[in-house]
C-alpha cells in the first residue's frame, strides 16, 4: 500500500507543471511592458515630474505682472471718524472701499529668471528619473524573470532524476521479484526516491515563489492565473564577452545611463539655483499701479441753495435810560444737501496711482544669507552624489564582468562535469543491471549527475544575466 501511495506521490508531482498554469504565457518583453505601465515606482516618478512641471510653469508665470483686487464692506458703530472729512460723530455708518492693484518687477539681478532656468532643469531631471525608474524596473524583471526560469529547469531536472529513479526502482523490482538481487537493493531505491521526491517539491516551491516574486514587479495580483514563456537558455541571444570590455561599457554607460543624465541635469540646476539666491540679496526695482474709489452713507453733498429773509430783533439801544428794541432785517441762503448714491460715490471718490518702488535688503536675520550658503552647500552635496553614482556604476559594471567571466568558466566546467558524470552513471547502470555494482555506488553516480546538471544550469542563467547586465549597461536595453 506504501509504494502505491508513493508512486501516486510521484505521479501528481510530475504532472505539476503540465497543469499549473493554463493561461497564455508571458514573455519578457510582456512582463516589462506590463510592469512598466503599472508599476507603483514607475507611477510614482510620473507624478514627481508633473509636480516639477507645475513648479517650473508658476516660475516663468512670475515675470507678468501681477493683479490683485482688494474690497470691503462694513458697519461702523459708536464713535467713529468719517473717512471724508474727519469729523468724528457717535453715529453709525456703512463704509467701503475697494481697489485694483497692479505691480511687475523690473529688475531683480536675474533671480527671477535664474529660478526658471532652475525649475526646468528639475522638470527636466524629473523625466529623465521616470527613465531611470523604468530601467530599474526593466533589470528587476528581467532578473526575476531569468530566475523564474531557472527554477523552472531546476523542476525539468528534479522531474527527470525522479523518472530515472522510479525506473530503476521498477527494474530493481523485477531483479527481486527473479531472486538475482536482495531486497535491500529495493528498499535503497525506495528511499533515494522519497529524497528526490522531496527535492522535486522544494523546487517547485523555489519556482512559484519566483513567480510570486514576478508578479509584485509587475504590480499583478497574486491570485492571478500567470505563467511565463520558457525559451531554451541555449536560445537567449547574448553578446560575445569579449565586446563587453568593462572600460568600453562605463564609458557608453555615463552617457547612455539615466541616472548619469538625472545627476549631470541637477548639477546644473543647482548652480542656477545659487546665482538666483545671489540675486535675492540685490536690490529689487518694481513698478505699481493703483485704482481705487470709496462710499459711506453718511457723506453729504451740496446740491443746491434756498434763500431766505427775516428780522433780526437781538439789539437794542439805551435812551435817557431806557432800553429800545432794534429790529434789522436780513437775507440769507442755506444749503441744500443729500446723501449721494452708492455708484455716483464711487465714480467721484474714484482715483489713480502709478510708479516705483525699490527694495534694498538690508538686514533681515541673515535669512537671504542663510539660503545662499544653504544653496552652495546643496550644490555641493549633489555633485558628490553624482560622483558617488558614476563610481557606484563602474563598481557595477566591473562587477558583472568578473562574474559573467567566472560564470562562464563554472558553466564550462559544469559542461564537462555532465559529461563525464553522465559516461560514470551510464556504466555504473550496466554493471549495476549485472550484479556488479551495489545500489549505494549506483546511487551516488546518479546523484552526482543530478548535481552537475543543476549546478550547470545554475552557471548558465548567471553567464546569460550577467551578460544582459553588461548589454543594459551598454544602452542595448533588456531583451530575450
Amino acid at each position: 500500500m506504501k509504494k502505491w501511495k508513493l508512486f501516486l506521490t510521484v505521479c501528481a508531482q510530475l504532472c505539476f507543471v503540465s497543469f499549473s498554469f493554463s493561461q497564455d504565457k508571458w514573455d519578457l518583453r510582456k512582463c516589462v511592458e506590463y510592469a512598466l505601465t503599472n508599476n507603483i515606482s514607475v507611477k510614482q516618478a510620473d507624478v514627481q515630474a508633473r509636480i516639477s512641471q507645475l513648479s517650473l510653469n508658476q516660475s516663468r508665470l512670475t515675470q507678468i505682472p501681477t493683479l490683485g483686487f482688494d474690497g470691503s464692506l462694513g458697519l461702523n458703530a459708536g464713535r467713529t471718524q468719517n473717512p471724508f472729512d474727519f469729523s468724528v460723530s457717535n453715529e453709525s455708518n456703512i463704509s467701503g472701499s475697494f481697489s485694483l492693484s497692479s505691480s511687475v518687477t523690473l529688475f531683480n539681478w536675474f533671480r527671477i529668471r535664474n529660478t526658471i532656468a532652475a525649475n526646468r532643469l528639475d522638470a527636466e531631471a524629473s523625466k529623465t528619473n521616470i527613465d531611470k525608474v523604468k530601467n530599474d524596473i526593466s533589470l528587476n524583471v528581467a532578473a526575476g524573470y531569468l530566475q523564474a526560469l531557472l527554477n523552472l529547469e531546476q523542476i525539468n531536472t528534479s522531474q527527470l532524476q525522479v523518472k530515472l529513479t522510479l525506473a530503476q526502482l521498477e527494474n530493481t523490482r523485477k531483479l527481486v521479484a527473479a531472486g538475482s538481487v536482495p531486497e535491500l537493493n529495493a528498499l535503497e531505491l525506495e528511499a533515494q526516491l522519497a529524497r528526490d521526491s522531496a527535492t522535486l517539491v522544494t523546487a517547485q516551491a523555489a519556482a512559484a515563489t519566483s513567480h510570486l516574486q514576478l508578479k509584485a514587479l509587475l504590480n499583478l495580483d497574486a491570485a492571478a492565473p500567470f505563467e511565463i514563456a520558457a525559451p531554451p537558455v541555449e536560445l537567449i541571444p547574448v553578446e560575445p564577452l569579449s565586446e563587453l570590455q568593462p572600460d568600453a561599457v562605463f564609458n557608453l554607460a555615463k552617457v547612455n545611463m539615466p541616472l548619469q543624465r538625472v545627476n549631470q541635469l541637477r548639477v546644473e540646476a543647482s548652480n542656477k539655483t545659487v546665482a538666483a539666491y545671489r540675486g535675492a540679496m540685490m536690490p529689487t526695482l518694481s513698478a505699481y499701479g493703483r485704482l481705487g474709489t470709496a462710499y459711506n452713507n453718511k457723506l453729504q453733498e451740496v446740491y443746491g441753495r434756498s434763500p431766505y429773509a427775516g428780522v433780526d430783533s437781538s439789539a437794542f439801544v439805551k435812551i435817557a435810560n431806557q432800553n429800545y428794541k432794534v429790529y434789522a432785517p436780513f437775507v440769507g441762503v442755506n444749503n441744500l444737501v443729500r446723501t449721494p448714491g452708492f455708484f455716483n460715490q464711487m465714480d467721484k471718490s474714484f482715483g489713480q496711482s502709478i510708479g516705483l518702488s525699490l527694495n534694498i535688503p538690508i538686514f533681515n536675520q541673515g535669512q537671504l544669507r542663510t539660503q545662499y550658503n544653504r544653496s552652495k552647500l546643496d550644490k555641493r552635496n549633489v555633485e558628490l552624489q553624482q560622483e558617488l553614482d558614476n563610481q557606484t556604476l563602474k563598481q557595477d559594471i566591473y562587477k558583472a564582468y568578473t562574474e559573467a567571466t567566472a560564470s562562464f568558466q563554472k558553466y564550462a566546467a559544469g559542461i564537462k562535469s555532465v559529461e563525464t558524470s553522465q559516461k560514470a552513471f551510464d556504466f555504473a547502470t550496466k554493471r549495476y543491471n549485472i550484479g556488479l555494482l551495489n545500489t549505494i555506488d549506483l546511487l551516488t553516480n546518479q546523484n552526482n549527475l543530478f548535481k552537475a546538471k543543476i549546478d550547470k544550469l545554475t552557471a548558465q542563467y548567471d553567464y546569460v544575466f550577467k551578460l544582459k547586465v553588461l548589454e543594459f549597461y551598454k544602452g542595448q536595453g533588456i531583451k530575450l
